[in-house]
């Protein structure tokens, strides 16, 4: 799979988190996060793309690029530091260049891998984007980085673990190509997270038992109540802040969430097999890439694995590798059949039904036919924001704009348009114009998206 070939914008900050911040009821902390939401969905309508060089696929050789976007949004921005450099008097520079790396290490000294794509494929980042830019993302080519607002998150090069979680959805894009919907999305979420716990635990020399397990440990501003964006090892316990909400993690099975926000909950959910990771990796000891890794990485990058793999599938895929790496009794197999267990997923290779389609929920109105909701879901954290109201509480124009898209085919039209992993979402219900839709923000042209922004923060 050509990873060029497809669009793929992650963020690593959760749109549910972003949300939050919109109806925190601080000024600037909803200015942050509003412009932070309009240059992602800018951003992932429009990923730059190099063209990849044949001549370079072949080489093994780490080759690193930091750029200077000097807080505005054109990319890659000005050239900083490249390969063998001396380091930068920017931190975020020696940061980026660092992170880079490491992740380019683990790959390729632990499983083999040539670059993000296994041919090589130069890595490049950006730093200092936009100004008090909420995020950090993968577009497909290249990291991009903000400095946060300094309020709720600080510089997103600080977090390790976050460089690694963006690369990795590269890999999975050239691999397995797990759909980001549903049990397939939220796997989607968790390889990023294991192999982005797994660059950090290398670089600090960790063992299983001796790692915090928590992704985004270094994004949060003094004051905010937490520790992080995710802990695998306790779903559900990274943070509980007024202004971002509570962890919505479960930890097992029987806390799942059927929603069709966040493209079915694929940052929610995800804490289920990320737990299931945790439990293998220190039940058989040692460094988790030495085993556990090896046998998520198996799977990963192995013929059985399907886009629209599911929770038992892919448990049923892990105990197999396991068992092919290292025996039908070995402790490493029973260590990953029993942490399964533990999260309440019965192991299967059966094929499952795909999931269902997002695009039109078929739902019904609750609210009267005379009422609007739309509601925002997705990206790294998978924040709710939602409203419900009538045409006639908003300013003229934008009443407007709403009935002259409630009365054509447009937003179901562009209800067609793929998800892509860390995007946003917007739903978009009124019984009166017979519409229920699930619209994926990479697909909205920036004044839609500005008049979503203003209806669900007015």
């Amino acid at each position: 799979m050509d990873l060029h070939s497809r669009a793929a914008c992650q963020g690593i900050v959760p749109p549910f988190l972003l949300q939050h911040l919109l109806a925190s009821g601080d000024a600037d902390l909803a200015e942050h996060a509003r412009r932070t939401l309009l240059r992602d969905s800018v951003l992932r309508a429009r990923p730059e793309r190099p063209a990849p060089a044949a001549a370079a696929a072949a080489a093994k050789v780490l080759r690193r690029t930091i750029h200077d976007a000097h807080h505005g949004t054109t990319l890659p921005g000005t050239e900083v530091r490249a390969e063998g450099a001396p380091a930068s008097a920017d931190e975020a520079v020696n940061q980026a260049y660092d992170g880079l790396g490491e992740t380019w290490r683990l790959y390729d000294e632990v499983f083999g891998r040539n670059s993000i794509d296994d041919h090589g494929l130069p890595l490049v980042a950006s730093v200092h984007y936009e100004r008090n830019y909420d995020n950090a993302f993968w577009n497909g080519s290249q990291m991009v980085f903000g400095d946060g607002d300094g309020t709720i998150f600080v510089g997103f090069t600080s977090s390790l673990d976050v460089i690694g979680h963006e690369l990795t959805h590269g890999v999975t894009e050239s691999t397995a190509g797990l759909t980001y919907q549903g049990q397939s999305g939220a796997l989607n979420e968790s390889i990023s997270d294991v192999f982005g716990s797994l660059v950090k635990q290398r670089a600090l020399g960790q063992t299983a038992a001796e790692a915090d397990w928590l992704i985004g440990a270094g994004l949060l501003a003094p004051g905010v109540k937490g520790v992080a964006l995710r802990s695998m090892k306790a779903p559900g316990t990274a943070y509980d802040d007024p202004r971002l909400g509570k962890d919505p993690q479960p930890a097992d099975m029987s806390g799942y969430v059927e929603t069709t926000d966040d493209n079915g909950g694929v940052h929610t959910n995800s804490g289920v097999p990320n737990r299931a990771f945790q439990l293998a990796a220190v039940a058989i000891g040692g460094h988790a890439w030495e085993a556990a890794g090896q046998i998520w990485y198996d799977v990963l990058t192995g013929p059985s694995i399907r886009p629209d793999c599911d929770f038992a599938t892919f448990a049923g895929l892990t105990v197999a590798a396991a068992t092919s790496r290292f025996g039908n009794d070995s402790p490493e197999a029973a260590a990953v059949a029993d942490a399964w267990k533990t999260v309440g997923v019965a192991p299967s290779v059966v094929e499952e039904r795909a999931p269902a389609s997002l695009e039109t929920s078929g739902g019904t109105s609750t609210n009267g036919a005379d009422d609007l909701t739309v509601r925002r879901t997705g990206g790294f954290g998978g924040l709710v924001r939602e409203r419900t109201l009538r045409l006639t509480e908003l300013p003229d124009d934008d009443a407007a704009h709403w009935r002259s898209l409630l009365s054509g085919d447009r937003l179901a039209r562009l209800a067609d348009a793929p998800t892509h992993p860390d995007a946003y979402c917007y739903g978009v219900r009124c019984e009166a114009a017979r519409l229920d839709v699930t619209i994926p923000e990479p697909a909205l042209e920036p004044e839609v998206r500005d008049l979503f922004d203003r209806t669900l923060t007015r």
